[in-house]
């Protein structure tokens, strides 16, 4: 038992002491039967939100007015909700009003069947008023009652009904995926930072992203979120690079890749594959590094050819990134990635400043494994990919961008003046540092003064 489930089990344990009736509710029902890890406990009650605030020192009224408070012992929040019926909606998101029942009512306003049932730890019993429990082993995703009421209700449903689907391996019965299909349009009335959330999740927990991406197309809900992937749909690539087919395909064959982590010789840094925040950032690069293809393509006097396609990648990437107000940082890196991805066949080429510069990068990791996937959802080569875990190899003893020998206090020292031709000057001689091309700081000086100022 981890510490959340025992300090929400302390937590139901009191409430019962009281003298109410409580269960834990929801997906940690759903997750205890399916043998997985909850991420949170939930406590449904037939106690009033006042009374739940009576029996414990530290409470917080997050949603008071619908029966939901937030329990805070040992530093953990437990959320317990009083069982009720909800009024209607007018914003597609919370109830007008509530009315507290009993536990079946309750279950019956919830989403899905698998996350509509209750489980009483103290008498290890389930307690199942929606059929749930049938169709976890169905592996099936159902609206509760009649779907065309739940996704009116809170429209955001549309989007939890696929994400379920996806990250349980399950599919979605007819009558609800009909529903998400006719309630598609009702996204555009759910604020960006809710559909940023959800999408994201899709993104990074499903089991095959690409296959829940496929599906948010085949649903008509891609339109509604980014609609601008809809074009990459259908757009050819030269078979030669590209033997999995159009865009589309390779960025879901990438999105599918993003978990096949290889044994790598050498840790370019903490394993970053692990950071959920890497991760976000990895799936969005992944998603958008190509978006700009349609936009640049044409038939060159060899091949279909896309020229400058990665910089317009970029800019639709930072337009459709600011849309659905995804962190500055997040924002940053994976534009930083997205408009370089093309330099990663050159590695071989480029020279040892160049390449150092490109490996010191604070994104190297994040650009790296997009190369990695890039090519195995392609062609398959993955030559510059070994190249680079080689170099930072020979470079795993050193700094690979060490400090510079060479400050702009040293050259006006030595007569030089501020200004562009300063800057330039500093940066040759960062370059001649990072290609060895002298053994001091001594020697380095020495060259400078040899060097016209610009």
């Amino acid at each position: 038992m981890n510490s959340s489930e025992a300090t929400a089990l302390a937590i139901l344990k009191q409430i019962r002491a009281a003298g109410f009736t409580a269960f834990f509710a929801g997906g940690c029902v759903r997750d205890r039967l399916l043998g997985r890890p909850a991420k949170d406990y939930d406590i449904a009650t037939n106690a009033r939100p006042e009374q739940v605030e009576a029996l414990f020192p530290k409470t917080v009224a997050v949603g008071k007015a619908f029966g939901v408070i937030m329990v805070v012992e040992d530093q953990t929040e437990t959320e317990v909700a009083t069982f009720r019926i909800d009024g209607g909606y007018q914003d597609g998101r919370r109830p007008d009003s509530v009315e507290f029942c009993g536990a079946e009512e309750d279950a019956k306003r919830r989403d899905f069947t698998i996350n509509g049932m209750f489980y009483d730890p103290i008498n290890d019993q389930l307690i199942d008023y929606v059929d749930g429990q049938a169709d976890l082993q169905k592996k099936i995703i159902r609206a509760i009652g009649k779907p065309d009421l739940r996704f009116t209700e809170d429209h955001l449903r549309i989007l939890r009904a696929v994400r379920f689907a996806h990250t349980l391996g399950f599919t979605i019965e007819p009558e609800t995926r009909s529903a998400i299909r006719q309630h598609a349009p009702d996204l555009t009335h759910i604020s960006c930072e809710r559909i940023e959330n959800e999408f994201s999740r899709i993104l990074t927990e499903s089991i095959h992203p690409g296959t829940a991406l496929a599906e948010l197309v085949e649903l008509g809900l891609m339109q509604w979120i980014i609609p601008e992937v809809l074009p990459i749909i259908g757009q050819e690539q030269p078979p030669e690079f590209h033997p999995e087919g159009d865009v589309f395909t390779h960025t879901c064959l990438m999105l599918n890749l993003m978990d096949s982590h290889p044994e790598q010789p050498v840790v370019l840094r903490a394993n970053q594959q692990q950071d959920p925040a890497f991760k976000k950032q990895l799936a969005y690069t992944i998603l958008l590094h190509d978006i700009g293809k349609p936009a640049t393509a044409f038939q060159g006097s060899d091949r279909l050819r896309f020229h400058g396609h990665e910089q317009k990648s970029a800019e639709m990437a930072e337009i459709i990134l600011r849309r659905l107000k995804l962190p500055v940082k997040d924002l940053r890196n994976i534009l930083t990635a997205i408009a370089g991805h093309m330099r990663f066949k050159d590695v071989q080429k480029m020279n040892q400043s160049t390449l150092r510069k490109l490996m010191g990068a604070e994104t190297f990791d994040l650009e790296l494994e997009l190369h990695r996937i890039d090519c195995s959802g392609s062609h398959g080569l993955l030559t510059n990919y070994h190249f680079l875990l080689e170099k930072a190899a020979e470079m795993s003893t050193e700094p690979i961008l060490p400090e510079r020998w060479i400050s702009g206090k040293d050259l006006k020292e030595m007569g030089i003046p501020s200004g562009p031709g300063m800057g330039q000057l500093l940066q040759r001689a960062y370059d001649a540092q990072l290609e060895n091309r002298f053994s001091n700081r001594e020697a380095l000086l020495t060259w400078i003064l040899t060097q016209p100022s610009e």
